[in-house]
C-alpha cells in the first residue's frame, strides 16, 4: 500500500527543520499536540500519512487525516495545528510547493479532454479530499529519491509534474489549474491579495482593489470572499496582526511601537484585535513564544 510505503518514508527522513534534498519539498514528524499557530499557507500540496492537522481560515476550519490532501492555491493567513499526536504515534505529513509555471506547462500540453472543463468561478483557495493511491504513488516514488541522490536531479522534476498532473486531473482539479491560468478569477483574486499583503500598513479603498483585480465592486467582493474566506478588511487585519506577533517576539515591551508599525493608530484596539486572534494581550503572547518553541508543524498547513 503506498500510505504505508509513505509513513516508512517520513519516518525516516524527517528532520527538525522539516527540509529535504529535494527542492520546494518538506516533511515533518510531530509528536506532540500543541496550541494554535498563525502562519501563512503559501501555494502548497500538504498530505498526511499518520495523525491529523486542523487548519482555520477565517471562519472556516480544514481538518484532514491520513490518507488525506490540502491544497492551497493563494499564500493566505492561516491558523494551524497537529492533532491526534503523541510520543511513539506521530504526525507525519509531506508538503510540496505547487508551481504555477510548471501547471501553467501541463496545461499547455494537455490534449483535448484530457482535462475537466473548469467552471470559471472563484472557488475557496483551500480545500481537503482523499488522496487517490495514484497520487500516494507518485510522492513515494518522489520520496524515493531521498535515499537515491544520484537520481534527483533528473527523476525529481518528472515525480513532481506527475504529482502536479494528479492533483490537476483529480477531485480538487479545479483549484490547482487556476494556479497557472493568468485570467482566471483566483489570478484577479492573487493580485488584490499580494497588494495587501505588500502594503498592509496602508489604508486603501475596496473599489480601488476591485480595479486593481479587473472587476466591479460586487464582484470582487464575492470573488474575494469565496476564494479566502474573509473580505478584504478581515484579510488585510490578519495579515497585521501576524506581523505584529512576529515583530513581538523580538521586541515584547514595544507593543505600541508595533502597533503603529502594522497600521493601527489606536493601541487600545490594536491589543482587542491580536487578543481576539491569538486568545492572550500582546504582552502575553509576546513572552509566552520567547520563554519555548511551537508546534513545527505549522510550517506545513
Amino acid at each position: 500500500m503506498p500510505l504505508d510505503e509513505l509513513r516508512d518514508l517520513l519516518e525516516r527522513h524527517a528532520r527538525l527543520d522539516l527540509t529535504t534534498g529535494i527542492d520546494g519539498v518538506r516533511v515533518c514528524r510531530i509528536d506532540h499536540t500543541a496550541a494554535p499557530v498563525s502562519s501563512m499557507s503559501g501555494k502548497v500540496l500538504a498530505v498526511i500519512a499518520r495523525g491529523g492537522k486542523r487548519l482555520a481560515l477565517g471562519d472556516q476550519i480544514y481538518e484532514y487525516g491520513p490518507g488525506q490532501y490540502l491544497v492551497a492555491s493563494i499564500d493566505l493567513p492561516v491558523t494551524g495545528h497537529v492533532i491526534n499526536a503523541a510520543p511513539g504515534d506521530p504526525t507525519l505529513g509531506f508538503g510540496m510547493t505547487l508551481d504555477p509555471t510548471t501547471i501553467a506547462e501541463l496545461l499547455l500540453q494537455a490534449g483535448p479532454g484530457d482535462l475537466p472543463r473548469s467552471p470559471g468561478a472563484a472557488r475557496p483557495a483551500i480545500a481537503v479530499s482523499d488522496a487517490p493511491d495514484e497520487l500516494l504513488d507518485a510522492i513515494v516514488r518522489l520520496l524515493r529519491l531521498l535515499d537515491q541522490p544520484q537520481d534527483r536531479r533528473t527523476l525529481a522534476p518528472l515525480f513532481k509534474r506527475e504529482i502536479l498532473w494528479r492533483l490537476m486531473t483529480g477531485e480538487q482539479g479545479d483549484i490547482v489549474r487556476q494556479i497557472g491560468l493568468a485570467d482566471s478569477s483566483l489570478s484577479h483574486i492573487a493580485r488584490a491579495v499580494q497588494w495587501i499583503r505588500e502594503n498592509y500598513p496602508r489604508p486603501f479603498r475596496v473599489n480601488e482593489m476591485a480595479h486593481l483585480s479587473g472587476m466591479s465592486v460586487s464582484a470582487f467582493h464575492r470573488n474575494f470572499q469565496a476564494v479566502t474566506a474573509m473580505s478584504p478588511i478581515q484579510f488585510q487585519k490578519h495579515i497585521r496582526l501576524q506581523t505584529a506577533r512576529l515583530l513581538l517576539a523580538n521586541s515584547p515591551n514595544e507593543i505600541t511601537r508595533v502597533a503603529h508599525r502594522v497600521g493601527y493608530d489606536n493601541p487600545s484596539q490594536f491589543s482587542r484585535e491580536y487578543r481576539r486572534l491569538f486568545g492572550a494581550p500582546p504582552s502575553v503572547d509576546a513572552l509566552r513564544i520567547r520563554a519555548g518553541p511551537e508546534d513545527g508543524g505549522a510550517a506545513l498547513p
